[in-house]
């Protein structure tokens, strides 16, 4: 055989690789260990790469929830969160749950960004050590609320 058919098959399998690694970026760059191969890829292909989505690196910085004396049968939410990602990653859905004196959850709902952040765009997102601070208010679903909880979804 001759070298050019080596090299022609050599292309060829580059060409295959590239093309498998690009079809499939968008599940590999799911994957801390891919992202950074993947990301240098696309900048030279000028590929776009899914927003990084790592929900449990969002850490909860400070959070309160309180009656508003304003507005009786209103709570003031207010937290304030960081992203510990080690890349940008879009605004978290905020699971907010409250619960009465005897631990039983009394309500739970999901606020997406555009939900609790004015001003929001879709392709918003937040850098790696970004800090955010939100506030809304929400209709109190049962007397006695005690407890609560946030989780970023």
């Amino acid at each position: 055989m001759s070298w050019r058919w080596h090299l022609a098959v050599a292309l060829l399998l580059v060409a295959l690789v590239l093309q498998a690694l690009l079809a499939q970026r968008h599940e590999l760059a799911a994957d801390a260990r891919w992202r950074p191969a993947l990301g240098a890829l696309c900048t030279l292909l000028r590929c776009s790469l899914p927003p990084w989505r790592e929900p449990d690196a969002f850490a909860m910085l400070e959070r309160s929830v309180q009656p508003r004396a304003d507005r009786p049968g209103a709570l003031a939410v207010r937290a304030s969160f960081r992203n510990d990602a080690r890349w940008p990653q879009p605004w978290p859905t905020l699971v907010l749950s409250l619960s009465d004196v005897d631990g039983r959850l009394v309500g739970m709902r999901a606020f997406a960004p555009h939900e609790y952040r004015r001003g929001h765009r879709p392709g918003d997102l937040l850098a790696p050590g970004q800090s955010a601070a939100v506030a809304f208010d929400v209709a109190e679903p049962a007397p006695r609320i005690v407890a609560f909880t946030f989780d970023f979804r």
